[in-house]
């Protein structure tokens, strides 16, 4: 749909309330504009850890990019991306440019070694871009949470897709989170459910299922997420609270009245170039905290969809918490260090540490491991006959690092092939085994070569049809 074709008739209760969040007729009214005339922004994010240079260069090439200011960010208009190569590959994700700013304020913050909770995490776009900040020579940690078990299996298969090594996926309410991370973090995200006012233009559920009661209901909701989040925040450490909304009550009356319940916090500025790109928050009448150090994403403002964050310091002191859960992960039987071994050497690198969770082993040195963690780490795979049937978490995360790499172009007939789980004929005298096949340097699966034929081992969920 182009920019002329798009109407969207906003409901008459919402344009009656958004009025209060802007100080002259005439900003509200472009903001009204935006929305109702506006074309929803399409945006992605580079993912730096996997795209090197010749990805970037390709897609520089053959798509037309407008950088954002923040974010390794840029503007598409190409159709069909999800089926590139390149997106298989995990080189970029596709994401609103305001659910990256929210991310990019930490940015500045965030060290190598942090200890990183997104609680709310599917589908996992923000995840994503703060494992970027995290690296493995750190000895960083990210818990990606989601509490829908359904929406936790979107968000492990990005996680695989996007080659994170040091994230732990799980699926829990925030309760039970809070209770195994009693002030771990030094940095936990709550990218709260909400009503999905800034969605509108985007998504016409936004606006069919829109009512003042739902707002309401998500900001109770937001509340009691909140409280449950603040316990895994270490002192000193940061909480970073974000939605997709314009309502008052699910953002800065949410903000205010948390900071009444929890002093140790407070609200704490943002890097200037997201100041200047966002407005200030609303300091609504009755409010009992300066609220103008949150920040407003607004589509009349800024390219992108509607978000608001706030980033809050807990200023108390205190000792950081420890993980209280009894480990789910157990030690590798000396069938499967053998198996582990043996595949290892065969793509020429050494053996990480590793464990074993229902079955499938974890390269997950030093990470914590509930029952409820769908993955710890990098999913190795299963052994199978003494042998590693090996996961595809395996090359993504790793498979650019093996000595076994078939680099297929991005532009190639055989990258078509193998998204589409086809066998492919590898030219040249490459010994029998296991590869990592890479596209533009990103491992995007592998597959097993038997006498110049690579056996496709591409998921079957994954491929193109």
């Amino acid at each position: 749909m182009t920019e002329t074709e798009k109407n969207t008739a906003l409901p008459e209760g919402f344009k009656k309330r958004s009025r209060a969040l802007f100080d002259t007729e005439e900003e509200y009214r472009r903001f009204i504009v935006a929305l109702e005339s506006g074309a929803a922004v399409r945006s992605l994010r580079i993912n730096t850890l996997k795209a090197g240079e010749t990805a970037v260069e390709h897609l520089l090439s053959h798509m037309q990019l407008e950088p954002l200011p923040y974010g390794g960010g840029y503007i598409f208009r190409s159709d069909g991306i999800g089926a590139a190569p390149l997106h298989h590959a995990g080189a970029f994700y596709v994401q609103d440019p305001g659910a990256m700013s929210a991310a990019e304020a930490v940015r500045d913050i965030v060290t190598p070694d942090f200890k990183v909770l997104d609680m709310c995490a599917a589908p996992g776009g923000k995840s994503a871009q703060l494992a970027a900040f995290l690296t493995d020579s750190g000895g960083g940690i990210l818990v990606s949470n989601e509490t829908d078990r359904g929406r936790a299996a979107i968000l492990r298969g990005n996680t695989e897709r996007m080659g994170h090594r040091r994230t732990v996926v799980t699926n829990a309410p925030p309760r039970k989170i809070a209770e195994d991370f009693p002030a771990f973090f030094d940095l936990v995200l709550t990218d709260a459910p909400c009503s999905g006012e800034g969605m509108m233009r985007k998504y016409p559920t936004a606006v069919s299922e829109w009512s003042e009661d739902n707002v309401k209901m998500c900001a109770v909701r937001q509340a009691d997420i909140l409280d449950e989040a603040q316990k895994c925040v270490c002192p000193g450490g940061y909480l970073l609270y974000s939605t997709c909304t314009f309502s008052l009550e699910e953002n800065e009356m949410t903000v205010d009245a948390f900071l009444s319940r929890h002093p140790e916090f407070e609200i704490t500025e943002v890097p200037e170039e997201l100041r200047a790109l966002t407005a200030d928050g609303v300091n609504f009448e009755g409010c009992r905290h300066d609220m103008s150090g949150c920040r407003r994403f607004y589509p009349h403002i800024s390219a992108g969809e509607g978000q608001f964050f706030c980033l809050m310091k807990r200023i108390d002191e205190g000792v950081r918490g420890s993980f209280q859960s009894k480990s789910a992960a157990s030690p590798l039987t000396k069938d499967e260090k053998k198996a582990l071994d043996s595949f290892f050497e065969s793509v020429g690198l050494d053996t990480p540490p590793a464990v074993s969770l229902r079955g499938n082993i974890m390269l997950s040195e030093n990470l914590p491991c509930p029952e409820y963690a769908l993955c710890c780490g990098v999913c190795a795979g299963e052994v199978t006959k003494g042998r590693l049937v090996p996961h595809h978490h395996l090359f993504t995360a790793m498979g650019a690092d093996f000595e076994n790499r078939i680099e297929l172009s991005p532009d190639s007939r055989e990258i078509q092939a193998y998204l589409r789980g086809e066998t492919v004929n590898i030219p040249g005298n490459m010994k029998n085994g296991w590869y990592a096949v890479t596209c533009g340097g990103c491992a995007v699966g592998g597959g097993k070569l038997v006498d110049g034929v690579l056996k496709n081992h591409y998921p079957k969920g994954l491929r193109n049809r």
